[in-house]
């Protein structure tokens, strides 16, 4: 049975691999995540997710049946990556500019193997309400916004800001749950309803 790494730090990819009961080892794997000239959102987190997946394969020379799994996730308005804030400034930039509108979430998930590779990238629409200054300030005080893409995770306080979501929930979590179990079957590693028919 193949083992598999998670080629990221992020405690929410791991919580949402637990959810569909499929265990992992954290193998992290850090690599130049700035976007190329001219590169295009999609075509960037998918670079990413591979290029983690494989630097985490290329440190487990000692685990021949090891599927290494990488993500990436960004949030993107009017065609521009948004990052983690740099500073409160940066992201009360976000936030205003997020504010009354929708944006895309697009994340990627590469499975790589000594035998095999896939990816995917899934995008969703988000559309914030309209926020208050008070209200952009008093999220920065709390602390969630600063190792946050977009400056903001859906899956804490800033889900009263979500007034609609097409798409995948979990994907803008950080982990597209439909899509990263039909590849992690492909690559032999079942998920819950695997375990139950058994």
């Amino acid at each position: 049975m193949a083992t598999l790494f998670l080629a990221s730090a992020s405690p929410r990819r791991r919580e949402l691999l637990a959810q569909i009961a499929v265990p992992c080892v954290t193998q992290i794997a850090s690599i130049d995540e700035t976007p190329l000239p001219g590169e295009q959102p999609e075509a960037y987190v998918e670079r990413l997710a591979r290029g983690k997946a494989h630097a985490g394969l290329a440190a487990l020379s000692n685990s021949p049946d090891a599927v290494v799994l990488g993500a990436d996730t960004a949030v993107v308005l009017d065609g521009q990556i948004l990052g983690k804030p740099l500073d409160f400034e940066d992201f009360r930039r976000m936030l205003a500019g997020l504010s009354g509108r929708s944006h895309q979430v697009m994340t990627a998930v590469a499975l790589v193997s000594r035998q095999a590779e896939a990816a995917r990238v899934v995008c969703s629409d988000v559309t914030f309400r309209h926020l208050s200054e008070a209200e952009i300030c008093a999220y920065w005080a709390s602390g969630e916004p600063c190792d946050k893409a977009g400056g903001y995770g859906i899956q804490g306080l800033a889900a009263i800001f979500v007034s609609r979501i097409e798409g995948s929930y979990s994907a803008v979590v950080g982990l597209p749950l439909c899509e990263t179990a039909q590849m992690l079957g492909d690559f032999g590693i079942a998920c819950w309803q695997a375990s139950a028919a058994q």
